[in-house]
């Protein structure tokens, strides 16, 4: 039986969007396990105990190179890690990148079947990041991530070699081989290519998809989105 009081809530875009700060917001203010399917994936296929694993192996360079992982193989990690926070409210970035991991097929339930089924489509809220592809470039490039909070740090006045340490925690500041321009670009014919299509597809299904501008500041944008989920800013 579905808890009417749960829900769980996708927040997609192209990269540099904003996905995971906006999804960090929103589960910080509701109480919301945030499960950010691109760090998830990240870390299984940097971990040094995959290191011997041909499949994962297989999967990392497609990661590095800004390509989108082998669909069936993402579909069943992340399937996998939702059944396990059933119990939870959730909200997801990035996730579902490719057709298949959304729908599935015969023998493998899709991501958007699975949360129908266990909170009910009028439960599940669909939020599309919208920016340019000048500004995903943009804002990738200057880019750096916090190697433990895992904070994306964004800086366009000063040279990003001048920041060492996260302002939130401390930590130390890295640089990602994702956010190189010539593989923020394949990553962006990717989306185009392979993640828009499910935006359509949703809507056929009659899931609701609302579209929130990404180009202004954080706050502004997780004010739009609180408006659009009915709660107090």
């Amino acid at each position: 039986m579905k808890d009417l009081n749960k829900k769980a809530i996708l927040v997609m875009g192209s990269p540099g969007s904003g996905k995971g700060t906006q999804a960090k917001l929103l589960a910080d203010k509701l109480g919301l396990i945030h499960f950010d399917t691109g760090k998830y994936i990240e870390q299984v296929v940097h971990d040094p105990a995959n290191k011997n694993n041909k499949i994962i192996q297989r999967e990392k360079k497609l990661f590095d190179a800004g390509f989108l992982n082998t669909p069936f193989w993402v579909l069943k990690i992340v399937s996998e890690k939702i059944r396990k926070l059933t119990e939870s409210n959730i909200i997801f970035s990035g996730s579902p990148r490719t057709f298949y991991e959304a729908f599935g097929d015969k023998k493998q339930t899709g991501v958007i079947d699975i949360l129908k089924e266990l909170y009910g489509q009028k439960k599940v809220f669909i939020f599309k990041l919208n920016i340019s592809e000048k500004e995903s470039i943009k804002r990738n490039s200057h880019r750096l991530i916090c190697s433990i909070c895992g904070a994306p740090i964004i800086n366009f006045k000063s040279s990003i070699s001048n920041f060492k340490n996260c302002p939130f925690c401390g930590g130390n500041l890295r640089t990602r081989t994702l956010d190189k321009p010539e593989i923020i670009k394949t990553r962006l014919k990717e989306y185009k290519k392979r993640t828009q299509p499910i935006i359509k597809e949703f809507k056929r299904r009659k899931y609701k998809v609302m579209n929130i501008g990404a180009a202004p500041l954080p706050y502004k944008i997780h004010q739009n989105i609180a408006r659009k989920l009915n709660i107090d800013d």
